[in-house]
């Protein structure tokens, strides 16, 4: 495993962590344990943040036996406390609204979902009207407003445009997202793992975090045609965009004819490309760490 390659997982582990997504961190360092050639030290460290992963959390998820149904169940029971008074609820919509990390601003969303108090609708809506709101942002207040309920259209200031969504549409998983965007994710996968079999999982993440970009934009629509010019732009896009992310490197030559970018296509496919490796370079500037 590349040291870039290394640097990703850590990353996406740290998210994970922060963001309370236990199951998706236990199953990420599974993986890793799993991988060859790494120093001695990074599988101490990983098997025994997963013991104490397993330990803290027990029976909690798929590999318990447990239910989607009754894994969402007990999520929503460790995102909402049995009494929900004006502290709890002033304290979540000020980090919601004020606090100067992401990743608290995403986990106070996620709990103002289950918020009994129709405040917080209007609280979220103020705050999708403020144009420089990170696109993350934008796109986790829409499921939370999807997950209260609330139906309607509202009017977003997106990757320099502006667009009109419907609530009620926010994909509130990767699944949920139209089959062409599905696609896209498949056609990549395949072929990068050809070359590396941890790639995917990278893809898949990255695909994922570009969504929260992308959604709703003309790039999306675009995406969204059927058209099978679009599906391989975007996958070749994605997959030069992961090897640059990765390795640091790619060889654009060999992506565009693994995926059958003839000269019609050519500048589809470099808008593809820029508008990929400009969502990662923002990607990476959240991870940096703040002064």
């Amino acid at each position: 495993m590349f040291p870039s390659m290394l640097d990703q997982y850590q990353v996406s582990l740290t998210r994970m962590l922060e963001a309370e997504r236990y199951d998706e961190a236990k199953q990420l360092l599974r993986f890793l344990l799993q991988c060859q050639g790494q120093e001695k030290q990074h599988y101490e460290e990983w098997d025994s943040l997963l013991g104490w992963l397993d330990v803290a959390f027990p029976e909690n998820g798929q590999e318990a036996g447990i239910s989607e149904g009754e894994e969402e169940e007990l999520r929503e029971q460790a995102l909402q406390p049995a009494r929900q008074d004006r502290d709890y609820i002033n304290g979540v919509l000020h980090v919601m609204e004020h606090h100067p990390m992401i990743d608290q601003r995403l986990l106070a969303l996620e709990r103002a979902a289950y918020i009994e108090s129709d405040e917080v609708d209007d609280r979220i809506r103020s705050m999708l009207a403020d144009k420089q709101l990170h696109p993350v942002l934008q796109f986790k207040a829409l499921q939370c407003l999807k997950k209260r309920g609330v139906t309607g259209s509202v009017t977003l200031h997106r990757l320099n445009e502006i667009v009109e969504l419907h609530i009620e549409e926010t994909p509130l998983s990767i699944d949920e997202f139209p089959s062409p965007i599905l696609r896209i994710l498949e056609r990549t996968s395949e072929s990068a793992e050809v070359d590396d079999p941890t790639l995917p999982h990278f893809a898949a993440e990255l695909w994922k975090e570009s969504l929260q970009f992308l959604y709703g934009t003309s790039s999306y629509q675009w995406m969204l045609r059927e058209d099978e010019g679009a599906i391989d732009c975007f996958a070749a896009a994605l997959h030069l965009t992961l090897l640059l992310t990765v390795y640091g490197s790619a060889n654009d030559d060999d992506i565009r004819d693994a995926y059958g970018i003839t000269e019609t296509l050519r500048f589809q496919y470099e808008q593809a490309c820029r508008s990929l490796r400009s969502i990662a370079e923002l990607l990476q500037q959240d991870d940096e760490p703040q002064p």
